[in-house]
């Protein structure tokens, strides 16, 4: 094997239609729809319905989601008493990847409990099952769903705050779920796909994906940045360390891409809502030293930021625990882990690369009784 294709970099590994890259790495597409569009005009369940279902709403159908969607939020009590008994020092993404396959226990995929039924009941639950985690292991309280939110946005930020969002943090998380929903044959998507081919259930795809998710290197980049963010006192501060880390060949996290050469697209429409954020709360600091930090990258590297880099201070803004920033990615990547499973089984074959061997040759056994 060429060492340009080393963790498969380059190689096609299988057709899909429900996203893409543009050619010059400069653009995505979900369902031929640009992301910029969609994160301009559509609300997340327009688009996870987009991606699962096939096509976008129409309004009436859009409504009916929503509805839907709302009445799928609570729990089981089984599953609530099992979340009781996880520690509070296990990491956001364990529950879910615990919690989902419990749910898969009491509500099991059946004819009658299809793919696309399952899809839409973690999109609308995952919210619920990672903050009654989240509660009763910081205040003892168990917590209830509401229906005062109709978008999973709004009741993320609700159950988190106890109190209803502002309506700009509000939109940007729901631009962000947007923004996180899908992304072609990344790892995560890869390994729900591989799961599927063996004609596994669908919740043991989702398992697989969220712990891939679960790596630094890929979902858990937003978290790091939030670190690294939290390092620094201001701009100038930034620029001192980051040049620092430079020099020292450390990795600084959010920046650079597998894909895009020119530039995450979906970098500057989340960058422009950590903005807008900062200048909500009247606290520019934050973004100051992201956007410090990025100058430097920059000019030293030509390294562009990701997504994750300004979803960390966009997330910080709204009042969410770094802790929790890969389990919103979770959330949203539901919708296009769904879409591929689905996809996958419709025209299936057995995932099964081969490898090239780099061991010692064939070898005679020793003659050594000792090692029996």
């Amino acid at each position: 094997m060429k060492n340009e294709h080393k963790g498969l970099a380059g190689i096609v590994a299988g057709r899909t239609a429900i996203s893409t890259v543009e050619a010059t790495g400069s653009g995505l597409f979900y369902r031929g729809y640009s992301i910029n569009d969609l994160a301009e005009h559509a609300s997340f369940e327009a688009v996870a319905y987009l991606l699962i279902h096939g096509a976008l709403p129409n309004e009436i159908e859009l409504g009916h989601y929503r509805q839907k969607l709302q009445s799928l939020r609570e729990i089981p009590g089984a599953l609530k008493l099992m979340l009781e008994h996880i520690p509070s020092a296990a990491h956001p993404m364990d529950l879910l990847r615990t919690g989902c396959s419990m749910l898969g226990t009491l509500e099991p995929e059946t004819k009658d409990n299809p793919a696309e039924e399952i899809a839409d009941r973690l999109l609308a639950c995952f919210g619920s099952m990672l903050l009654y985690w989240y509660h009763f292991h910081r205040s003892g309280k168990r917590i209830h769903v509401t229906n005062d939110e109709e978008s999973i946005a709004g009741h993320f930020l609700h159950l988190l705050h106890n109190r209803q969002p502002h309506g700009e943090e509000q939109r940007a998380i729901d631009v962000s779920l947007i923004l996180y929903a899908e992304h072609e044959f990344n790892a995560s998507t890869f390994t729900a796909r591989v799961t599927t081919s063996t004609r596994s259930d669908f919740y043991s795809a989702i398992c697989s994906a969220i712990g891939t998710l679960r790596g630094p290197l890929h979902g858990g980049a937003n978290e790091a940045a939030m670190e690294l963010l939290n390092r620094f006192k201001d701009a100038d501060g930034a620029e001192h360390g980051i040049m620092k880390m430079l020099e020292e060949h450390q990795l600084v996290m959010g920046f650079g891409h597998r894909v895009y050469k020119q530039g995450d697209p979906r970098s500057s429409i989340i960058k422009a809502w950590s903005k807008k954020l900062a200048d909500h709360h009247n606290g520019s600091t934050l973004f100051e030293i992201s956007e410090r930090i990025e100058q430097v990258v920059m000019r030293e590297k030509n390294m562009y930021p990701n997504l994750d880099f300004y979803s960390a201070s966009a997330y910080h803004y709204c009042g969410i625990p770094t802790s929790l920033f890969t389990p919103i990615f979770v959330i949203a990547r539901t919708s296009g882990w769904a879409a591929h499973i689905i996809e996958q089984r419709r025209d299936n074959r057995l995932i099964r690369p081969t490898a090239e061997y780099t061991g010692p040759a064939p070898r005679p056994f020793p003659n050594n009784e000792g090692i029996q």
